[in-house]
């Protein structure tokens, strides 16, 4: 096994140089990702391509996807690994990711066949943005310049809905498109086990035309009938059963004809949708969440709408790319990458609800509601939205709103017993439940400023000073929560929990500070001068406190905590001084922090403080922003890509790595890679 293991090791690392990577490999790449439980993956390591494995859910665990095209009679594998006599596996020859794209073209004989997996994100349309669906377009193009007979198939297993275990039903319907259906048998509304949803349906569909054909049944016996005959029999197996019992498979094909040019796409749209979406706690009792796109559709509605609108969505999907990538190249070629790479991670995480009166959906009531991937499952984390804000400013600060307003509507209701911001709406997603008990993770200091640093940055991107008009009260009872513990913050832990608690931190006072003077901010946009001279007064003095206990005796640079001057950290909260473009801090302060960083970089980054070698990614690019030497920025910038593109890792991108090995040092997949967006806001 050991061998085995080996060979495969050196096959994938010789594969690497076999295929051009563009704008470069990453650990895993984005396939079908659009919301918490739809997230396909193709990892990558030092180098997989689209045939030599497995997709998986974000989690690692398989995803059965199997794509095949037959060419003149001989069957080539274009995606998975499916274990099947018969069949080639086709060359891969390049894979391009964009931020909404992911493409790849691999060599089938005579033919060259490209898979274009579009995951949208239209921040701007709320109905297209909460479709839990994705496509997957085969394109065939002959590359000797002669005419062949064609045939393109494809099928995803049970393994869509998580364990294998799980016994699961399904059905089949026809009409102008073929669409497979598949559910566990025993359904639990609301409930997330294993980071798998245990409701809803997987959905595989394909528009229904000439040569169309369709199967369930075993994997080996359906993908061999097609490798056989290059059809399906549309034949049904309803011997319901689990997954992992003769792994039963939902299979769809398409026979293209004889082609002498690029075929049309044939489309296939993979998804996973469930109504209710979430369960949120209000002052009358819990209610049920509804997700956007039901205000125009049903699920069977929208499911068409989807299929029916590949080239729309593509057209929409490549102007949104082209911006993305025209206003991150202004920065680097690297940070360009680096931000498409983030794009779909970030959007994966949400989903966008709204509630119900009777038989009719309320848009007026719109929620979002996100997922903390990886790290705890955790539902609207206050410091996991934080880190990912630069994203929703960026593309759509409505979506940022709509996250924030569950916790003002909980607090605003007396139901949580703190003087200061919960943590998150929910320990368990996709159950809004709040905290009334008052035990959750305790960052006082943390979320009272990431909270008031958020609202100023939303009023004065957008100009809606509904959310601080409305929630004025909360806004001031989270800053004299500031006003007294920020300067010198008692022993806490902030977003970087996994570091331990620690007194005197000098980063979080940094936000604490600048969450005082955005209060100041916000109470002037009001109109209460008062509230907001006393804030800016009181802002103002702290900062100079502050820098008498921050900066180390011989002033080369600011200490992780008060009192030790051979600490030291990424001030990168400082950044909240660009989001809501105030200016509290001196500019001396940034010079500093520039030149120690210059200096103190390891292999794949600068460490986020002197206790361990690890860093995260999002708080590089924060700090990349803040750094008043190009140079230096670039240097954050480039190192993050380094530890990106490594190979060494396997996962979707984590935001917490080695800076020595470029190791993943925990976390997944997490939203918080909208944060790589800072330098675009």
């Amino acid at each position: 096994m050991k061998l085995l293991a080996s060979l495969n090791l050196l096959c994938a690392t010789l594969a690497t140089a076999a295929w051009t990577s563009t704008p470069f490999s990453p650990a895993s790449i984005p396939l079908a990702v659009r919301t918490p439980y739809l997230s396909a993956w193709l990892p990558q390591g030092s180098g997989a391509a689209l045939n030599d494995v497995w997709p998986t859910f974000w989690t690692g665990s398989t995803l059965g996807w199997a794509g095949y095209i037959k060419v003149d009679g001989t069957t080539y594998t274009f995606l998975g690994a499916p274990n099947t006599s018969g069949a080639n596996k086709a060359t891969q020859k390049s894979m391009t990711f964009t931020a909404t794209q992911s493409t790849f073209v691999l060599t089938a004989g005579p033919v060259d066949v490209t898979v274009n997996f579009l995951s949208p994100v239209e921040p701007n349309d709320l109905v297209k943005q909460s479709l839990p669906f994705a496509y997957m377009a085969v394109t065939a193009a002959p590359n000797d310049g002669k005419s062949h007979s064609v045939q393109v198939y494809s099928d995803i297993s049970g393994e869509w809905l998580g364990d294998a275990a799980s016994a699961i039903n399904w059905s089949t319907s026809t009409g102008s498109a073929i669409t497979h259906q598949i559910q566990l048998q025993t359904q639990q509304v609301n409930v997330d086990s294993g980071d798998r949803i245990q409701q809803g349906s997987a959905y595989y569909s394909l528009l229904s035309s000439t040569g169309t054909t369709y199967r369930t049944g075993s994997d080996t016996t359906t993908r061999s009938a097609f490798i056989a005959n290059g059809k399906l029999d549309n034949t049904k197996d309803t011997n319901f059963r689990q997954i992992q019992d003769n792994w039963p498979v939902f299979a769809l094909s398409k026979d293209l004809g004889t082609i002498n040019s690029a075929s049309s796409p044939v489309v296939f749209v993979v998804g996973h949708a469930r109504d209710p979406v979430a369960t949120y706690i209000t002052a009358s009792g819990n209610k049920d969440r509804n997700p956007y796109y039901l205000s125009q559709y049903t699920i069977a509605s929208a499911l068409s709408a989807f299929l029916g609108d590949y080239s729309g969505s593509l057209q929409r999907a490549n102007t949104f790319d082209a911006k993305v990538k025209s206003d991150a190249s202004k920065i680097s070629s690297d940070y360009a990458g680096l931000a498409a790479l983030s794009v779909r991670q970030a959007f994966g995480a949400i989903e966008i609800t709204i509630s119900k009166n009777g038989n009719s959906y309320n848009t007026s009531d719109v929620l979002v509601f996100m997922k903390e991937i990886s790290s705890d499952g955790n539902l609207n984390t206050i410091d996991v939205i934080f880190p990912s804000w630069p994203i929703w400013l960026y593309t759509n600060p409505a979506l940022g709103k709509y996250m924030l307003l569950p916790h003002y509507e909980y607090q605003a209701a007396g139901l949580y017993p703190n003087t200061w911001a919960v943590h998150d709406m929910g320990g368990s997603y996709p159950q809004a439940l709040g905290h009334n008990d008052g035990k959750d993770e305790r960052m006082p200091v943390e979320e009272c400023g990431n909270h008031l640093i958020m609202a100023l940055s939303y009023t004065k991107k957008t100009g809606d000073k509904s959310l601080i008009s409305q929630y004025s009260a909360l806004i001031d009872q989270w800053t004299q929560f500031l006003i007294t513990d920020s300067l010198i913050p008692a022993d806490q832990i902030s977003t970087d929990d996994f570091a331990g608690s620690l007194a005197n931190q000098t980063n979080l006072a940094i936000k604490g500070i600048i969450g005082i003077k955005a209060s100041a901010e916000i109470f002037s946009l009001l109109g209460n001068t008062n509230k907001a001279n006393n804030y800016s007064s009181i802002a103002a003095s702290y900062v100079t406190k502050w820098q008498s206990y921050a900066t180390s005796s011989d002033g080369s640079h600011l200490k992780l905590a008060y009192g030790n001057d051979a600490s030291w950290g990424l001030a990168y909260n400082l950044f909240g001084e660009k989001l809501t473009g105030i200016s509290v801090f001196p500019s001396s302060v940034y010079s500093l922090i520039t030149s120690w960083y210059k200096s103190h970089d390891n292999a794949y980054g600068v460490p986020l403080d002197t206790r361990h070698t690890y860093t995260k990614s999002d708080w590089e690019i924060w700090t990349a922003a803040i750094v008043n030497d190009n140079s230096v920025r670039d240097m954050f910038i480039s190192n993050v890509v380094k530890y990106a593109s490594s190979g060494k890792n396997r996962v979707p991108t984590s935001d917490l790595y080695d800076t020595v090995s470029g190791s993943v040092s925990g976390f997944q997949a997490r939203p918080v890679v909208g944060g790589h967006l800072a330098l675009l806001v």
